[in-house]
């Protein structure tokens, strides 16, 4: 995530918390939705090749990147190991739809599903982000509302501004591992957000190629 994105990420929390933030909505319907096909690469590159793309194409696409996690996690908790399993998150438009509601920091349907899902296994859902750890209360606030149980949240104090992100978050998940956790997968749309190891499988969910950082 850019440091202009962030900037512009905190004003927004900033401003939707003062006017009075209310419960966000989620970006997609709850009910359950037919299964989503795969979209074709020519379909993703011409979204960002032309610099723009739709709500809805972002969420077929995000619903195509991260229907494997949930098979993925049934088959990783079936059976009792004595693991403390866990899922690191992103949160900026990996599990809040920060690109398209800004104000309202709504919850990716898809995404929150999973997550659902995954707490009912007993995997302990843990967001590590390159927010400004002084907003941690509203990105609290806006995770519950959008439906997401928040049993660690990770941001970045004074001396991890000075890191390269994707060392931050690699780091993160190394604190995460210190403290027992076994992290069978991390989600994020952004390969700073996965690269760097400590976690035993990646689910990339789609920034066209920057476009939604």
């Amino acid at each position: 995530m850019s440091i202009k994105a962030r900037l512009v990420a905190a004003a927004a929390l900033t401003a939707a918390i003062t006017a009075g933030l209310a419960t966000p909505a989620v970006a997609a319907p709850k009910a359950p939705a037919a299964p989503v096909a795969p979209v074709k690469a020519p379909a993703v590159a011409a979204a960002a090749s032309s610099g723009a793309v739709t709500e809805a194409q972002w969420l077929a696409d995000v619903g195509a990147a991260i229907a494997p996690a949930r098979a993925y996690v049934e088959q990783r908790t079936a059976s009792p190991t004595g693991e403390k399993p866990a899922i690191v998150f992103d949160i900026d438009n990996t599990t809040l739809a920060t690109h398209f509601h800004p104000f309202a920091m709504s919850g990716i349907a898809p995404v929150v599903e999973l997550a659902q899902y995954a707490h009912s296994r007993g995997v302990a859902i843990i967001f590590v982000t390159a927010r400004v750890d002084f907003i941690d209360p509203i990105t609290r606030h806006s995770l519950a509302a959008a439906g997401y149980t928040v049993d660690e949240l990770h941001g970045r104090d004074l001396c991890d501004l000075f890191k390269p992100v994707q060392q931050y978050k690699t780091d993160e998940r190394v604190e995460v591992e210190n403290e027992g956790y076994t992290i069978i997968a991390s989600v994020g749309n952004n390969w700073t957000d996965l690269d760097g190891g400590h976690a035993e499988r990646t689910f990339k969910l789609p920034d066209y190629n920057g476009l939604l950082s």
